[in-house]
């Protein structure tokens, strides 16, 4: 096998592989944390990824070293695992329990409140949904996509102004909301950063 035909056979081969698992090249590049130019220039064929990222690619979807290299023209790319959807399913699962949990302690100290202060903290409602934001946030940076991450950021912002606003409401804290701008377009420009651009 001539050096041409492999480098022919690792781009298609990781095309092929990214698009039986629905991945767009934007959200290969952050996996591997390369540019998703790079990953352009990998799928035509015009450089090859390092032996580690090559080993990294096998590992993500659970292919064989060999299955990279190899003319696979007349077989079907493998689909994602299994343990890949458990995974998937699981991540999700654990990032809703971590969200129920903000709400059953919320729903708790209002309860408590209500029983034995007879004050009811309704307000504890507000600023769970900020603290719901967090959470999602963390979550989301440990399994999610950047896209994701800069709208969860700019839920929490604004969440988190609100909930400041109506605690102090007699204050009437309007202005408060101002400072929303300058952190949106701070989150807006974060999201425009793109990883180093390796090769």
């Amino acid at each position: 096998m001539e050096n041409n035909d492999i480098k022919q056979n690792i781009a298609k081969n990781i095309s092929e592989l990214r698009k039986a698992n629905k991945l767009t090249q934007l959200e290969l590049a952050e996996k591997l944390n390369y540019s998703d130019k790079a990953i352009s220039r990998w799928e035509r064929g015009d450089t090859l990824p390092d032996i580690d990222i090559l080993c990294e690619i096998c590992k993500l979807f659970n292919v064989k070293f060999e299955y990279l290299i190899e003319d696979n023209s007349n077989k079907q790319p493998p689909t994602p695992s299994a343990d890949t959807k458990w995974q998937t399913g699981n991540r999700l699962t654990i990032s809703l329990l971590a969200v129920s949990v903000i709400w059953i302690l919320a729903t708790f100290l209002y309860v408590y409140s209500d029983i034995i202060f007879d004050n009811k903290l309704w307000k504890v409602f507000i600023w769970a949904v900020p603290v719901t934001f967090i959470v999602a946030i963390v979550c989301n940076h440990l399994w999610g996509k950047k896209l994701y991450t800069v709208i969860l950021l700019s839920g929490f912002t604004w969440t988190a102004l609100a909930a400041i606003f109506i605690q102090y409401l007699s204050y009437n804290l309007w202005p408060v909301f101002l400072l929303g701008i300058p952190i949106q377009i701070t989150i807006l420009l974060w999201s425009q950063l793109k990883p180093r651009n390796k090769n």
